[in-house]
């Protein structure tokens, strides 16, 4: 197994408010954590580095590969929540602003990939089937566009291009509680597991990423990824954590 993460601030923004983590946590195990902030002046770059730093230190800290899917879950599962309580306490005592971020975050081990999400920072699967590369999205953006999609109101395409495609409908830090949306999947020998802020997934096509994790070597995929996303506009901080399963 194999595990590589990018951050770039891309061609537009004055900051890269969005933060990265991702390490082996043996030899067959590892984890990442994805966070894109929100806020006024620098505090969405302090939100998204709070929750990293929380989230990460709670995953090396408590993380064994004697644990049960139970056991793995919670350790998510709490790691974001008490992000969410450093970031709400840090907004109002310190800060005295509101700010917050989004959180995509993965342990995989044992061929299972265990995911949380809060906010458009996406997971994607990417495998063979047959003889197709195929990619497929695992989070579902808590976005107001994706309610607008399900609703039937737009359809993706739309969404892509809607003036409102950035208002995202739940954050870690925006609230005093949070509940993150949880995955488990297959990690078959060969698959690959795509963290991304939209930096990427709001300015890029699947199809595109596809062809790119998979004709890419893998320790070039995270710097191919960037390029690809600052060659349509570099219109956002775009941040990539990539693991292959080989």
């Amino acid at each position: 197994m194999k595990i590589f993460t990018k951050t770039d601030i891309g061609l537009v923004r004055s900051e890269n408010q969005d933060n990265v983590w991702g390490e082996m946590l043996s030899e067959s195990a590892c984890a990442a954590v994805l966070c894109d902030g929100m806020g006024g002046e620098s505090q969405g770059g302090l939100a998204s580095r709070i929750a990293v730093d929380m989230i990460s230190s709670r995953i090396k800290d408590n993380f064994s590969e004697m644990m049960n899917r139970n056991s793995v879950r919670n350790l998510l599962i709490t790691a974001v929540v008490a992000a969410n309580s450093m970031v709400w306490d840090t907004a109002r005592q310190k800060v005295h602003e509101v700010m917050g971020t989004t959180c995509v975050a993965a342990i995989v081990f044992g061929g299972t990939a265990y995911i949380v999400n809060v906010g458009d920072s996406r997971a994607y699967q990417l495998f063979t089937q047959g003889d197709d590369e195929c990619i497929r999205q695992v989070t579902k953006d808590h976005s107001h566009v994706q309610e607008l999609v399900e609703r039937g109101e737009i359809t993706e395409e739309q969404a892509r291009t809607h003036p409102k495609r950035n208002k995202i409908t739940r954050a870690i830090g925006a609230e005093s509680v949070v509940t993150p949306d949880y995955f488990e999947l297959p990690m078959n020998s060969g698959d690959m597991l795509l963290l991304c802020s939209d930096g990427l997934s709001a300015y890029g096509d699947d199809l595109d990423i596809l062809d790119i994790c998979f004709d890419s070597e893998n320790e070039n995929c995270c710097d191919d990824l960037v390029k690809y996303a600052n060659g349509n506009g570099g219109n956002d901080n775009v941040s990539v954590a990539f693991i292959v399963n080989n």
